[in-house]
């Protein structure tokens, strides 16, 4: 399993997002990381938040909810807190919207028309 971390690269921004940051024992390999990235056109936040849901959905299954003597585990509630990690991530991604463009696009067809983009354009700091 060949796993690197390396903070100035994409997939290694998703592994300090998710906390793989042990390459000795890694959650995911770096294929895996390059796939979420590839799943969302390397946008970090979404792919750590599918690395995340992935995780409590693969945690969820292994643990369940065991209780056994004085030892508890609660595959559901470790679950849940990681899938409100990936909404997280997720929000983040809306806001910072990575690699998204945008523009305004306004016609002109008369002089009132020609005042409110003038002034639009004003008001971002175009002119």
């Amino acid at each position: 399993m060949t796993a690197t971390y390396d903070v100035t690269t994409d997939a290694g921004r998703v592994r300090l997002l998710i906390t793989d940051t042990n390459t000795a024992a890694p959650i995911f390999e770096d294929a895996e990381i390059d796939a979420f990235l590839g799943m969302y056109n390397s946008n970090v936040h979404r792919a750590a938040a599918e690395a995340l849901d992935t995780i409590a959905t693969s945690q969820t299954l292994t643990l369940k909810v065991i209780k056994l003597l004085d030892l508890t585990t609660n595959g559901d509630l470790l679950g849940a807190e990681l899938r409100a990690r990936a909404t997280q991530m997720r929000a983040l991604a809306d806001t910072y919207d990575d690699g998204a463009a945008f523009d305004w696009a306004e016609v002109v067809v008369d002089g009132f028309s020609w005042r409110e983009r003038v002034f639009n354009q004003w008001e971002r700091g175009a002119v």
